[in-house]
């Protein structure tokens, strides 16, 4: 019997759902717990293995008869790739399958930075009225410039999301795109340094690799504009938090929102929690209930096409 382990621990609701879409000569199981004693106690006799956040490292790649890991999603740098290749496991992803929902998720922390609406209801739950006060660092959107790090497919949504607001969106990135995509997403390529001192917000929606990592720090934040805006629906390592909570306390930025943190769950001693510019969200920006069939069914049709030796979708192939 193909043995399939679910490794991020999930609610029994949840397994029991996904149950319903796995072949019935299938064996459905789930992890104890995050701990990697529990983790690798998962994977002893295990055919496939799906993680969302736990990391998948070398260790857990060697475990005999393993043969492939499935990203829960897109963002890979949780799984040890490197170790994949030397043992023969595949790993595969869902490409561009939460996109809308991250592109949501940081238009949303856009808004809500902009308007002041986490400070305002926060403030209407303990007793207080702000109006007067938040209004004076309230700002519209419309006619603003945002600067886009990684126009992938998430990037790409949130730029057609950004339409309707008549903004000028300014985009960085390893390649640049053609003509034809800059026109129908109305977006001008510009070099990192200058998207930063340009734009008024600026949204994180690249993947974190070595050009990436530590990319936002003292230094990249000094460039943006005083009063601007950071939303990273991203990678936490992207970047370094007490450079960013040093900005927002100074009041060089105008407020942050992070949605992924270098550490998860994130640590109560994180330099961006408890700030009263900052929004802080638990990594739920692909996270979308009425994206969990299409994307459980997909994982589940990849992992059978490699089964029965059929060709995979090349765009869902890592390793």
């Amino acid at each position: 019997m193909t043995r399939l382990v679910i490794l991020d621990p999930v609610s029994e609701d949840r397994l029991e759902r996904f149950a319903g879409y796995v072949p019935d000569a299938w064996n459905l199981e789930n992890a104890a717990s995050r701990t990697p004693e529990d983790q690798l106690a998962a994977l002893i006799g295990a055919d496939f293995a799906i993680s969302a956040d736990v990391p998948v490292t070398a260790e857990m790649m060697a475990v005999p008869g393993l043969r492939a890991v499935h990203k829960w999603g897109v963002g890979y740098d949780n799984i040890d790739c490197a170790a994949a290749r030397a043992h023969g496991v595949r790993v595969l992803r869902t490409t561009g399958s939460n996109a809308i929902s991250v592109a949501e998720t940081a238009l949303g922390l856009i808004l809500a930075l902009n308007r002041n609406l986490i400070r305002g209801h926060a403030a209407v739950l303990e007793g207080r009225w702000p109006k007067s006060e938040l209004g004076t660092t309230s700002m519209r959107l419309s006619g603003k410039t945002v600067g886009i790090v990684g126009l992938g497919y998430v990037g790409k949504a949130l730029a057609r999301l950004l339409g309707g607001f008549g903004c000028q969106i300014l985009y960085t990135g390893r390649t640049r795109q053609d003509a034809e995509t800059e026109a129908a997403l109305a977006v001008r390529f510009a070099p990192l340094e200058e998207l930063l001192a340009r734009a008024d917000v600026v949204s994180l929606n690249c993947a974190l690799n070595e050009d990436t990592r530590e990319m936002i720090n003292a230094r990249t934040l000094a460039l943006m504009k005083r009063g601007a805006l950071l939303v990273n629906v991203a990678r936490g390592g992207i970047v370094v938090e007490a450079d960013l909570a040093d900005a927002l306390t100074s009041g060089h930025l105008r407020g942050a929102a992070s949605d992924v943190y270098m550490e998860e769950p994130v640590a109560p001693d994180n330099p961006l929690i408890g700030l009263e510019t900052a929004v802080n969200t638990p990594h739920i920006a692909a996270v979308s209930a009425d994206t969990f069939e299409p994307t459980v069914k997909r994982m589940i049709g990849n992992l059978l096409a490699l089964q029965e030796g059929r060709e995979l979708p090349e765009t869902d192939v890592l390793v």
